[in-house]
C-alpha cells in the first residue's frame, strides 16, 4: 500500500468529488426530472444517491479502497436497476439511472486505476 500515500497527497481525487456532486444528483433527480410520483424509480433513486453520496463524502475524507469498489457495483446496480426492479417504462428515471450510474462506475473505476496504476518517476 506504499503506493496509495502518494496517490493520496497528489490531490487528484476528483473522482470522489464527481461521485458526490452525482449521488445527490440521482438523490434529487426524481423531483427534478418529475418521476417523484413513481414509488419504486423514486425510492430506487433517493437509496442509490444516498448511498454513492455517503460513500464519496467518506472517500473525500479518508481514502479507503473498499469504498470506490462498493461505489462501482452500486453504479452497476443504479444502472440495472430500471429493469431489475421494473420501472423501465419510466423514460426520465432510466435516463436519469442509467447516466449516473455509468459516470459513478467510470470515475470508480479510473480512481480504482490510478491507485494500482500510479505514474512512474520519469527518467531523465
Amino acid at each position: 500500500m506504499a503506493g496509495l500515500a502518494g496517490f493520496k497527497n497528489t490531490g487528484t481525487r476528483f473522482q470522489d468529488y464527481a461521485n458526490f456532486v452525482l449521488g445527490v444528483l440521482l438523490f434529487i433527480s426524481p423531483w427534478a426530472l418529475g418521476y417523484s410520483d413513481h414509488e419504486m424509480a423514486a425510492r430506487t433513486a433517493w437509496t442509490g444517491g444516498l448511498i454513492i453520496g455517503v460513500l464519496s463524502f467518506a472517500a473525500i475524507i479518508k481514502f479507503a479502497e473498499w469504498e470506490e469498489w462498493v461505489n462501482l457495483l452500486v453504479g452497476l446496480a443504479v444502472m440495472a436497476s430500471p429493469y431489475v426492479i421494473g420501472f423501465g417504462n419510466v423514460m426520465h428515471a432510466v435516463l436519469a439511472h442509467y447516466v449516473i450510474g455509468v459516470l459513478v462506475v467510470l470515475a470508480a473505476a479510473t480512481e480504482l486505476w490510478a491507485v494500482h496504476h500510479p505514474p512512474h518517476a520519469r527518467m531523465m
